[in-house]
């Protein structure tokens, strides 16, 4: 039986996945790749989702969308659903929301930063087949966004490099997560 601790959330066998990292380095690729790997019951908590299609606000400091991404994500884990956290989520604005929840979570959690140079950062951006998304984000977004090594404190994160291939990286975080050891519920 596990303890109740005022504010934990979710159950013992719940998994909290958060994947961070610059733009246009594959975090939502990764996500959806997990979720397709492992079926239902895992929920995605996307950043741009939340804060630019939900609350359609810009990203600043104390944003509502952090408190939303929060609420979501607590509410997801205490209906039993796994949960992966998406987006870049810098770590001066969302870092101590991620903390408390990692802290709180009653179940496995693992926290992932994509790390890709800038100069890596630009050929991914431009082999992109979203034209959409080329169309809204510049070059000149890339670079004021970018934030070499935006780590969270306590080496939280595991760091994962651009040699890494999506398939390596979703299976990298299947298996230390140990989301590839649930059995998915079909809701």
């Amino acid at each position: 039986m596990t303890e109740l601790v005022p504010g934990a959330v979710g159950i013992e066998d719940t998994r909290l996945i958060v994947v961070r990292g610059n733009s246009a380095l594959g975090k939502s690729s990764v996500a959806a790749g997990l979720r397709e790997q492992f079926g239902r019951n895992l929920a995605i908590v996307g950043q741009d989702n939340l804060r630019r299609t939900v609350l359609r606000e810009r990203d600043r400091p104390g944003s509502a969308n952090i408190g939303l991404i929060d609420l979501t994500s607590r509410y997801a884990l205490d209906n039993g659903f796994h949960v992966v956290v998406e987006g870049i989520l810098y770590a001066d604005r969302y870092g101590t929301m991620l903390q408390d929840l990692v802290r709180a979570h009653r179940g496995v959690s693992r926290c992932y930063y994509l790390h890709v140079p800038y100069t890596e950062t630009l050929l991914r951006y431009g082999a992109k087949p979203d034209a959409e998304y080329l169309k809204q984000v510049t070059e000149h977004d890339l670079r004021d966004w970018y934030r070499e090594k935006d780590l969270l404190p306590d080496a939280m994160e595991t760091v994962i490099s651009a040699a890494s291939t999506l398939d390596d990286t979703i299976r990298q975080i299947r298996r230390e997560s140990g989301l590839d050891s649930v059995l998915a519920v079909d809701r």
